[in-house]
């Protein structure tokens, strides 16, 4: 009952807010987009929701839970099936120095940057790089890579998953041009969805980027190790915190991704412990994007210029 509620305050007035973008469009292109901008705060929460399908933690019964994520994947360009299964190796390697790459913002280590070419170290950079990571980076994720379970290819039904999501999403924005012509999309699904999708990338980037993050070795590597110490505690306004679902408390989401969105405020009350663990603001999240290279003997996240000094 809680779940359907929390679906429904997040459904209705993401759904609300399209028709009153649609209907702005008569009145001003400017207050169309101030809406649609507005409800990507929606469509985050959306997302959010679909995370939790994907962990089990929505619905008590799966086959419903992973029918709304499949559903949900279409307003946020994700294929269901694809994700739930790129995210499940995030979780189940997250500070694995062994087994990085799949479902993470990818992070090199002191050495490794310093043993690549040039040229490498330069490809890195540009990917690091915050007009790549927060401006091109969601357009890329959103709208291109997800139409291709990649790093899934092998298997028939992560392509059923993502064939399956772009024939609905076209079907959709078929429908849309149809009845709207070519406005609706321009200036509604597009600002919505990409601004969205850069919310959304932030977020994941701040949740395992800071300079305290955790890292080991194949054989020094431990689950709950990288969860507590891993992942960090957002600390965000209560508006903020409830439209990004407390995803910002990523520390004890990591630690066990069967709790429900709307349970882990009651886990910190009930652990003080955990509430006060990796705490970042933003301010400080602001200042971790300068944060790069993953220094195994200080155990650290350090900047270009601090990895370059500590080699010198």
């Amino acid at each position: 009952m809680r779940s359907a509620f929390e679906l429904g305050v997040t459904v209705g007035p993401f759904l609300l807010l399209w028709v009153l973008a649609w209907w702005s469009l008569s009145v001003s292109y400017w207050l169309t987009l101030a809406i649609s901008m507005i409800n990507a705060a929606f469509l985050l929460r959306l997302f959010a929701i679909q995370h939790d399908c994907g962990h089990g933690a929505f619905f008590n019964n799966r086959t419903l839970s992973d029918w709304l994520g499949r559903v949900i994947g279409v307003l946020t360009l994700t294929p269901y099936d694809v994700w739930r299964r790129t995210h499940s190796i995030h979780h189940s390697s997250s500070g694995n120095l062994a087994r990085r790459g799949i479902g993470e913002v990818y992070t090199m280590t002191v050495v490794e940057y310093y043993e690549i070419t040039l040229l490498n170290r330069l490809k890195y950079r540009l990917y690091r790089n915050p007009v790549v990571m927060f401006g091109l980076g969601p357009s890329y994720l959103f709208f291109l890579q997800n139409r291709l379970p990649l790093g899934l290819m092998a298997s028939a039904k992560y392509w059923v998953s993502a064939m399956c999501t772009n024939a609905a999403l076209l079907a959709c924005l078929a429908l849309v041009l149809h009845f709207g012509g070519l406005m609706p999309i321009l200036l509604i699904f597009l600002p919505t969805t990409l601004l969205a999708a850069t919310a959304g990338v932030w977020l994941f980037y701040v949740q395992h980027q800071f300079e305290d993050a955790h890292w080991d070795s194949e054989e020094d590597w431990q689950l709950h190790d990288s969860a507590l110490k891993g992942s960090s505690h957002y600390v965000l306004p209560s508006v903020l915190q409830w439209l990004s679902a407390n995803i910002g408390i990523h520390h004890v989401h990591h630690l066990y991704s069967r709790i429900p969105f709307y349970r882990l405020p009651e886990v910190l009350r009930d652990h003080i412990e955990l509430a006060d663990g990796n705490r970042m603001t933003i301010r400080q999240s602001v200042g971790n994007v300068r944060l790069h290279l993953w220094d195994e003997k200080s155990k650290r996240l350090l900047s270009f210029s601090q990895a370059r000094a500590s080699c010198r």
